[in-house]
């Protein structure tokens, strides 16, 4: 048994990573970023002021950008390999009117050269010592005082050692000289060739950040990627901050939790009380009646989608129409402080009761079926029959030698438990307005919030990991005839 759960531990390594990949590749290829995001909301959409205002924030989107690493490619990395001539076709897009380009290719010439970063520095070089038209000079040499820009070192959930605060004031006084190293198409020769023997001694001082040797170029290939960065940080169990409010998404998780959890919880612990006696009850009275019965109404209970039961109760229970018993929405009265314990949990009780409805009412058809076919595959077997002829009462026959054997489907179903109490609802937490996680969830994918959709759902898949191997383990513990040795 030992030597299983080591080798099952140690494959949950690659399967969470081979999720997390395809959880990353899917949310990052999607149509649109938070970055876009936060670029539309500060155009304010409208009048003779759009594109002022979008000047006035790129600064600001490529900034959320590098912060976030969306400014890197999401799985591989070639940017080493550009080129003079990528590197001036670019510059044209971006000089060109707009009248004469398309918006769409003027929007991507401008995010590379952003995304490019230091990789476009001797591109731009070559642009701003060797081209014969002056105005595209003259940008190249703007370019620069953007792209030639280092990064200053941050570190989430700890503060900078000396050293790194040193480092990084060399890096903000490296970055306001370069930034002043510009000219325009108006200016004397004199100020060009001030701004091209400045850029020049800069880039022969540096000329190392850019002599890429073989390994460098392995490095940046796979290292420097979204994925890559992603990953560094996750191996320190560091899940990020959020884009839409720049706070870390652990905190705000576990906040979130107890909402959550209260519903699942309640609900799971309803199901199975009611479910598997009800599976059971079924079994030794198949085929009757009553049996029929049950079956019919728990499949059309299941068949009733929640966003549909939802909206119904509240209609009918909540909105005057014709009662009013319950809240509306919330997890609990606006003002709690003044209750006792006792009067608090009545007061959550008032509200989850409808919530609690909606997450459970499904579950039971399935539920009891499992258990209702787990009891009749064993209700006919041989040490049943045994059992019988010993004389034991048909409850302790039931109870004790058959429903035993007969819950391992049940014991299945263990898996998604975790996960379940993690993750939440989404419909049910949006329908009745519960601050859960899965109404956060929702809100994450609404607003492009990555971090927080990848730590959600990367928890959600170790918790499904560990509930399988409980199951697994479970499954010896009921039946000693399963063995994993």
């Amino acid at each position: 048994m030992l030597l299983y759960i080591i080798k099952r531990v140690l494959l949950m390594i690659p399967t969470f990573f081979a999720v997390s990949l395809i959880v990353f590749v899917v949310l990052n290829f999607a149509p649109g970023n938070p970055a876009e995001v936060a670029l539309s909301s500060g155009d304010g959409g409208g009048g003779g002021q759009s594109t002022q205002l979008s000047s006035q924030t790129r600064e600001s989107y490529r900034i959320f950008k590098e912060q976030f690493n969306l400014d890197k490619p999401i799985l591989l990395n070639t940017r080493f390999t550009l080129d003079q001539k990528r590197i001036r076709a670019t510059l044209v897009d971006l000089m060109t009117p707009l009248g004469e380009i398309k918006p769409a290719r003027r929007g991507r010439a401008e995010d590379n050269i952003e995304d490019w970063g230091q990789y476009a520095v001797p591109g731009l070089m070559d642009v701003l010592r060797n081209d014969a038209d002056r105005s595209l000079r003259a940008f190249a040499a703007q370019r620069l005082a953007v792209n030639a820009q280092r990064v200053v070192k941050t570190i989430s959930g700890r503060r900078l050692t000396d050293d790194e605060r040193i480092h990084n004031k060399e890096i903000a006084r490296e970055n306001g000289r370069v930034v002043a190293w510009t000219f325009t198409p108006a200016d004397s020769p004199e100020r060009e060739g001030e701004v091209v023997a400045a850029w020049s001694s800069w880039f022969e001082e540096n000329q190392d950040r850019w002599d890429y040797t073989t390994g460098d170029k392995f490095g940046i290939f796979f290292g420097d990627t979204r994925f890559a960065k992603y990953w560094g940080n996750l191996v320190r169990l560091d899940f990020g901050i959020s884009h839409v409010d720049k706070r870390p998404v652990i905190p705000k998780i576990i906040h979130k939790l107890r909402y959550s959890i209260t519903l699942s919880l309640s609900a799971i612990v309803l199901v199975y009380f009611i479910s598997v006696p009800l599976g059971i009850w079924s079994a030794v009275r198949r085929n009757t009646f009553m049996d029929r019965v049950v079956t019919v109404v728990l499949f059309m209970l299941y068949s009733l989608p929640s966003f549909f039961v939802g909206v119904f109760l509240l209609n009918l229970l909540s909105r005057g129409t014709p009662f009013q018993a319950f809240p509306t929405s919330g997890f609990q009265s606006l003002d709690v402080s003044g209750m006792t314990t006792i009067e608090y949990l009545k007061d959550v009780v008032w509200h989850v009761a409808l919530p609690i409805l909606c997450l459970s009412y499904a579950s039971l058809a399935v539920l009891s079926r499992y258990a209702r076919t787990g009891l009749l595959d064993v209700i006919r077997a041989d040490y049943i029959r045994t059992a019988r002829a010993k004389g034991l009462p048909e409850f302790i026959v039931i109870v004790k030698h058959a429903a035993r054997n007969g819950m391992i489907p049940i014991l299945t179903l263990l898996a998604t438990l975790l996960p379940a109490l993690f993750g939440g609802s989404v419909v049910v937490e949006v329908v009745f307005g519960i601050p859960g996680m899965g109404s956060y969830m929702f809100e994450s994918i609404t607003l492009r919030d990555y971090n927080a959709v990848m730590a959600v759902l990367l928890i959600s898949c170790a918790l499904t990991l560990v509930g399988m191997l409980i199951s697994d383990i479970s499954y010896a513990l009921v039946d000693p005839r399963i063995t994993f040795d």
